[in-house]
Order: structure tokens, then C-alpha cells, then sequence
């Protein structure tokens, strides 16, 4: 193996691979090197792929979608096993190692198996067990290994009984009672899949709602359907003030919330945040600059205050979502060898959460719209009113539009429902290239699909503007 590279990626999840095959893709010799003994990082291993291949083990085991539909009642099966649950995951997280060795060895990628520490702006030592160190050198470096979750001290974290999101798939049995703390995506998302599993699910969360960062009406409906459909209890405005496990034969955890509730509970997931996974990288030595939590700080083109160092991915923190990384790391690479191709991020960013039921957004939502003062309506439609929605039972699901008064301007879109991170994408893809809600009137949709709601979302949008336009007496009158 040569000693010199183009280019040395650490890190092999989303941001790794994108940003190495990216570069080779344009001639670039590049080196990618991985502590992990497979590739995929947090996103593949114990993230995205696990926990929503996760969800649809889940609902298939529950018969979830199916109930209602044919006069039947699913549960359950009483033998279900760890290994139940957990083999189709398996198998989705073998497929996406061999598709990102492919895509490395397809790129001639050299891939290396080790932990990196950077020694300067292009020297990078590769340790092994066993082995000697190994020195790289480079004309750039990329930064791309992910975040890892929050472990407070004073949480006794022991990888049976209290577990993290990247513990919580090493359980060896379902649990019959689980606290989730935390109300973000993990702790949603987690919580909906044991839920729809029979496990009855406490959900705590400090804030007044669960996933703040989504339309108001979008969480409440969230927080109402996970409690009337799944039986979760939701507790909000709560914190913990401890968490202790009994160590007799029983073995169960006890939370303790700052007004002396105590609940009991076989497994208790902790979901509070994440910090950027930089510790032993040797970054403060190279004066790579961190925040507080261990992120990388980086400019709008992912150099770091290391000009021949970038970084990309969750590394960076906000919003840490593989979809995303991937695009930085491609941007960065791009800027890092001058290459004239992708030179930015999209603004317009999907958002999607594989919660039950499933939710995605796009753009604005009416509380960002209200503080950005703009002049704003909405349009809604249920899939209760949609053919597909009664066919595939999906009835409480719904689109909800958000756009500009004066031009109709489609300014943002929220989903809830079967399909939601699927359906934002049309919503992504008008506001792409500036469009209006006239494109979903005047669009022809396959019927019966769930797509066919924008329609009428975008004909009650007209209407409530009708009705505004109307009860103000109507536009001005320009005399000529």
C-alpha cells in the first residue's frame, strides 16, 4: 500500500464512503480508513437501517397495518424470540456492508482497517492490534466519523437494563416493560417499534412536546396517535431526577422523575442527544476546532479551521441525518479539489421520521412561518378522504401545505401517515425549482395513490384563501 494519498477519509459511514468515492470518482487516489471491522458506521450498524428495518419487523409481527382491514384481530405471538426480531434486520445490515464495499472496490478505493489519529495537516497514524503504527500522508483529509450517544455519569448504563440506542439492539429479550427518556427521533422512533410489539411503553420527555422541530399540529397528532393506537404513555414537562437498577434476581430498573413518580420498568432506553465521535482523533493538536460537544466546527464549504482538513456528517452535528451527510461530504470533496461539479447542499432539505405512524416534513412549518413574518395559508387533506388511505386502512393521515398568500408559492409540506417519507419528496421537488400549489391542481395522479391527497390539500388552500380574500373585502381595486 502506498504511503501518500490524494485523499484520507476516516470513517466509513454515510459521509466516509460518499465523500471517498466522490473524490476517486474524479482520478483521485484515496485511502479510506476504518476502526470497525465493517463499514457503514452509526447509519448501517446501529442507526438508521437497524431501527427502521426494526419497525417493519414490528409491524409485521403486530399486524398492525392489517387490523381492521379484513374483520381480523392480530397480537403477538407469545414465543416470539429476540431472534425473531432481530433476523431480517440482520440480513438488511449484511446487504448495505457488501453494497458499500462494492461501491469502495468498484472506486478503487483502499480501505483500511485500524484507528486514525491526525498528526498534523497531512499525516495520519493508523494503529492496530498487534501491529505497528502506520503513518499516512495526505493532501486533504476528511473527517467523517459520525456521533454516538450521551452517556451522563450519573446514568448507570450497563448494556442489559439501561441501554443507548447503540446498546439497545444487543438485548437478549423482548421486554415486557420499557421507559423511554427522551422525546427526539431515537427515542420516537424506539418507542413506537416496542410498542407496536405489545411492550408496554412509558415516553418521557422534558419539553411540552414530543419532536419540537415539526409543525405543532404534526406533533400533536403524533403524540395522539401513539397513545390511542399503540397504548404508549406520553409524559411531558417531565425530567428524571434518577434512575437505579435493582441487582437482586429480578433485575429491574426504577425511574425517578423530578416530582417523585417512580416507574418501573425491564429496560430502559436513555436518548437524551449526541456529541460528535472526535475523542483520541488528535484534533485539538492539529488545531482542528470543536464546540462543547465534541462537533466539528467548519465553514459553508466543510473546511475546518485546518485548511486541508474537512469534515462532514454527523461530525459536524445539526441535523445529522445520512441523507444529508452524504451530500456535505460530496460538496466537500468537491471544494477540497477544485472540482466544478456539486459546489452546495440543497437548500430544501426532507425531513423524515419512521415513527408509528410514519411523519415527514419539508420547509417551513406555520410556527417558523409566524416567526419569520411571512404572509402565509394552509392547505390540508386527510387520507381519510383519499381512496388509498381507505384501502390500506391508513384513515387519521394527512398532507398539510404551507404557502406564500400573495403568489401561492409552495413554502413548505408536513405528512403524516403510511408513505410520509416517501410522499415529501413531491413536495421537496416543487419547492426545488420555486414552484407553486398550482402544479398539484394541474398534475395528474395515478389513481388510487396516496400522492392524489396533494390535490386537495392544494384545492383547500385555495378555498381558505378564498374565504380570507373574502372576509377582507377582496383584493384592492387599482384604478387605470
Amino acid at each position: 500500500m502506498p504511503d501518500h494519498f490524494d485523499l484520507l477519509v476516516i470513517g466509513a459511514g454515510p459521509a466516509g464512503e460518499k465523500g471517498a468515492a466522490q473524490a476517486a470518482y474524479f482520478g483521485k487516489k484515496v485511502c479510506l480508513v476504518e476502526r470497525a471491522p465493517k463499514p457503514g458506521g452509526n447509519s448501517v450498524n446501529t442507526g438508521g437501517l437497524p431501527s427502521k428495518t426494526l419497525r417493519e419487523t414490528a409491524l409485521y409481527f403486530s399486524g398492525l397495518r392489517q387490523r381492521g382491514l379484513y374483520g381480523v384481530e392480530y397480537r403477538v405471538k407469545s414465543d416470539i424470540t429476540i431472534s425473531d426480531f432481530m433476523f431480517r434486520e440482520r440480513a438488511v445490515v449484511e446487504s448495505a456492508w457488501k453494497l458499500v464495499d462494492d461501491n469502495l472496490a468498484k472506486h478503487s478505493v483502499v480501505t483500511v482497517q485500524g484507528h486514525a489519529k491526525i498528526i498534523d495537516a497531512h499525516t495520519v497514524e493508523v494503529s492496530r492490534f498487534r501491529e505497528d503504527v502506520h503513518r499516512i500522508t495526505a493532501d486533504v483529509i476528511l473527517i467523517a466519523t459520525g456521533s454516538h450517544p450521551v452517556r451522563p455519569e450519573n446514568i448507570p448504563f450497563d448494556g442489559e437494563i439501561v441501554v443507548d440506542s447503540d446498546t439497545l439492539l444487543t438485548l437478549p429479550s423482548i421486554p415486557g416493560r420499557m421507559v423511554v427518556v427522551g422525546g427526539g427521533v431515537i427515542g420516537c422512533e424506539y418507542a413506537g417499534t416496542f410498542a407496536a410489539l405489545g411492550v408496554r411503553v412509558t415516553l418521557i420527555n422534558a419539553r411540552e412536546r414530543l419532536l419540537t422541530q415539526l409543525d405543532a399540529e404534526v406533533s400533536d397528532a403524533l403524540c395522539a396517535e401513539m397513545t390511542r393506537r399503540l397504548g404508549v404513555q406520553v409524559m411531558l414537562n417531565s425530567e428524571v431526577r434518577e434512575i437505579r437498577v435493582d441487582n437482586d434476581g429480578n433485575r429491574i430498573a426504577t425511574v425517578v422523575l423530578t416530582d417523585g413518580t417512580e416507574l418501573a420498568a425491564d429496560c430502559v432506553l436513555y436518548s437524551i442527544g449526541r456529541s460528535g465521535a472526535t475523542e483520541d482523533l488528535g484534533l485539538e493538536e492539529a488545531g482542528v476546532r470543536m464546540n462543547s460537544r465534541g462537533f466539528i466546527l467548519v465553514d459553508e464549504n466543510y473546511r475546518t479551521t485546518v485548511p486541508s482538513i474537512f469534515a462532514a456528517g454527523d461530525v459536524i452535528g445539526f441535523p445529522a441525518l445520512a441523507s444529508i451527510s452524504m451530500e456535505q461530504a460530496r460538496v466537500a470533496m468537491c471544494h477540497a479539489f477544485d472540482l466544478h461539479y456539486k459546489q452546495r447542499v440543497s437548500p430544501v432539505l426532507p425531513y423524515g421520521v419512521w415513527t408509528v405512524p410514519e411523519i415527514a416534513m419539508v420547509g417551513e412549518t406555520e410556527e417558523t412561518a409566524k416567526a419569520k413574518e411571512i404572509s402565509y395559508e394552509i392547505g390540508k387533506s386527510s387520507f381519510r378522504s383519499n381512496m388509498r388511505g381507505q384501502i390500506i386502512g391508513d384513515l387519521d393521515g394527512f398532507v398539510k401545505l404551507i404557502f406564500r398568500r400573495d403568489d401561492q408559492r409552495l413554502l413548505g409540506c408536513s405528512i403524516v401517515g403510511e408513505g410520509a417519507c416517501e410522499l415529501i419528496h413531491v413536495a421537496a421537488a416543487v419547492m426545488s425549482f420555486e414552484g407553486t400549489i398550482d402544479y398539484f391542481i394541474q398534475a395528474v395522479f395515478n389513481y388510487p395513490t396516496l400522492s392524489d391527497v396533494y390535490k386537495y390539500a392544494a384545492y383547500d388552500g385555495l378555498q381558505r384563501l378564498a374565504r380570507r380574500i373574502g372576509a377582507s373585502g377582496g383584493l384592492p381595486r387599482v384604478e387605470g
